[in-house]
C-alpha cells in the first residue's frame, strides 16, 4: 500500500475493476465504497492518501452505519484501490476526485444495494455539533433540503463566532493553523449565548440588510440547533433588531393571459403548465409526481410530502384528463427501454429504497415527467432517471412569456397565484382554497383577496359610476 501521505491518482478505476474477476455483488460492493470514499476527498478538499482512507473509514465507523462486517467489506475495498492505484505509478499533486461519468457504467451497477447508507446519509458532519444537529434533524425526519438549510446557517453563525473572536484577538488567530480552526469553532458555537444569537440575527438585519424571512429561518434553524440538537436553554429571542416585514401582493395572470401563455408552450412543457396553473400545484410538486400521484379515474391529484411535509389532495382538470392519459402511456414505452437496459429504478425515499429495493423499477412509482437524459445520483453515485429539472421548467416558463409578449414578470410560481385568485374569484370559500392550496394558515390565503379582479364587497371605482 502506498505511504500515508502519498497521493494516489487513478482515474480509470472504474475501468480496471471490471477486468478484477470478481462475483458481480462484490465488484459492486467495491464500487459504491471506492465512489463515496472520493466524494469524501471532494468534499473535504483532500487527496486520496492512505490517511485520508483512515479518516473516512473513521467517520463512517463513528456514525455508526455500518456493521464490522460491511466495515471490513468496505477496507478491503480501498485497499483495492489503492494497491492498483499504487501500480499504475501514481503520485500526483491533483485531490481525489469523482470519476467523469460512464454512459455505460448503470449496466455495472444494475441492482441496488440495501446494506449501505447513501451518500447523503454518509455526511453527518465535520464537528460534533454539527453531528448533533443531522441526528436531531433525521431523527425528526426533517425534508432534505430543511437539513441542508439548517446546516448553511449554523456554519454562518459559526463562521461569524470565529470571525468576531479573531478580530477580538489578532494575535491568536495568526497562530491558529487550518487543522486547528474547526475545533476553535466547534468550541466556541457549542458555548455560544443568546447574545452571540441576538448579535447574529441582528447584523444580519442591520449590515446584511437579509429579508425578514431569511432572518427568520436562521433564527429557526438556531434554536433547532442550540435548544434541540445541543440541549441548551438560552431564553427569549424577543428583543433582537427584526428585519423590516414587507407585504407584497402576489404576480397575478388573467385568464386571457394564462391562454396566451400556455399556446406559446408545446409539448410536454405545456402540459405541465397547465397541470400546475389547474391543479395549484407549486414547481417542486410538480416535478415530483409520480405516476400513482395523478388518479385519473377520480379526477384528483395527490400531493406527497409537501411543504411541512404534509400530504393533500387537489382537483385534477377534467380537460386536462385525455391528454395525461396519452402522456402516461408514451412513459410506459420509456419505462420499458429502461428496464430492458437494465438501468436502476428512480430514487425513493432514504430507507424506503433499503425496504423494497426493486420499488424504483416498478411503474407506478415512475416520475410522471422524467427528464430525457440518464443523470448521476449524488447519493449512490448511480446512473439513473431523475425527473425534470427545475431550472429546464423555468426557463421554458420565460421564453413562453416572452414569446406571448406579457407584459408582467412571469414564473411557474405565478401559475399557483393564478390559480388561487381566479378560484377566489368563481365564488369559491376562501377555506376550501386554503386546503387546495395547502397553506397552514388562512392568512396566507387571504393575500389573494387583495388581487382579486372585483376586491372587496363588489366596490365599484367612483370613475366609473360618474
Amino acid at each position: 500500500m502506498a505511504g500515508s501521505s502519498q497521493a494516489v491518482w487513478f482515474p480509470d478505476w472504474s475501468e480496471k475493476l471490471q477486468e478484477v474477476r470478481l462475483p458481480a455483488a462484490i465488484r459492486q460492493r467495491y464500487r459504491l465504497a471506492i465512489i463515496r470514499y472520493l466524494q469524501f476527498c471532494k468534499q473535504s478538499h483532500q487527496k486520496a492518501t492512505v490517511e485520508s482512507a483512515r479518516q473516512f473509514m473513521q467517520q463512517t465507523e463513528d456514525a455508526r452505519q455500518l456493521g464490522k462486517r460491511q466495515l471490513e467489506h468496505w477496507k478491503e475495498s480501498l485497499r483495492w484501490f489503492f494497491r492498483e492505484g499504487k501500480k499504475t505509478g501514481v503520485a500526483a499533486p491533483l485531490r481525489g476526485a469523482l470519476p467523469r461519468p460512464d454512459p455505460t457504467a448503470h449496466r455495472a451497477v444494475a441492482t441496488t444495494i440495501t446494506d449501505v447508507p447513501t451518500l447523503g446519509a454518509a455526511d453527518m458532519g465535520k464537528t460534533d455539533w454539527e453531528r448533533a444537529l443531522v441526528r436531531e434533524l433525521r431523527m425528526r425526519h426533517y425534508q432534505w433540503r430543511t437539513e441542508q438549510t439548517y446546516r448553511q446557517w449554523a456554519w454562518r453563525f459559526a463562521n461569524w463566532l470565529e470571525g468576531r473572536c479573531s478580530r477580538g484577538s489578532a494575535s491568536r488567530a495568526s497562530a491558529e493553523t487550518t487543522g486547528t480552526a474547526h475545533r476553535a469553532v466547534a468550541t466556541t458555537i457549542e458555548s455560544a449565548t443568546a447574545d452571540d444569537v441576538r448579535g447574529f440575527l441582528e447584523q444580519l438585519a442591520v449590515r446584511q440588510r437579509v429579508s425578514a424571512s431569511s432572518q427568520k429561518q436562521a433564527l429557526n434553524a438556531l434554536v433547532f440547533l442550540l435548544r434541540e440538537a445541543l440541549q441548551r436553554e438560552l431564553g427569549d429571542f424577543g428583543t433582537f433588531q427584526r428585519a423590516r416585514q414587507s407585504l407584497r401582493v402576489p404576480v397575478v395572470l388573467s385568464r386571457e393571459e394564462c391562454r396566451r401563455l400556455f399556446n406559446a408552450l408545446d409539448g410536454t412543457t405545456r402540459l405541465m403548465a397547465e397541470l400546475m396553473y389547474g391543479s395549484g400545484l407549486r414547481l417542486t410538486e410538480l416535478i415530483r409526481l409520480r405516476v400513482k400521484d395523478v388518479d385519473l379515474e377520480r379526477g384528483q391529484v395527490i400531493v406527497r410530502a409537501g411543504k411541512g411535509d404534509k400530504d393533500r389532495v387537489t382537483m385534477l382538470p377534467e380537460s386536462l384528463a385525455a391528454r395525461l392519459a396519452e402522456h402516461r402511456e408514451r412513459l410506459r414505452g420509456l419505462h420499458q427501454e429502461d428496464r430492458n437496459e437494465g438501468i436502476p429504478g428512480v430514487w425513493l425515499p432514504e430507507g424506503l429504497e433499503r425496504k423494497y429495493p426493486k420499488a424504483g423499477e416498478s411503474w407506478e412509482w415512475q416520475w410522471l415527467f422524467p427528464s430525457r437524459q440518464l443523470m448521476t445520483d449524488p447519493r449512490t453515485g448511480l446512473r439513473r432517471r431523475h425527473h425534470v429539472i427545475d431550472a429546464a421548467f423555468q426557463h421554458a416558463i420565460r421564453l413562453g412569456s416572452r414569446k406571448a409578449q406579457l407584459d408582467k414578470r412571469v414564473t411557474p410560481h405565478v401559475l399557483r397565484h393564478s390559480f388561487a385568485t381566479h378560484v377566489l374569484e368563481s365564488g369559491t370559500d376562501i377555506r376550501t382554497l386554503q386546503d387546495l392550496l395547502g397553506h397552514k394558515n388562512v392568512t396566507t390565503t387571504q393575500i389573494y383577496t387583495h388581487v382579486m379582479k372585483k376586491p372587496g364587497l363588489g366596490v365599484r371605482s367612483p370613475l366609473d359610476g360618474a
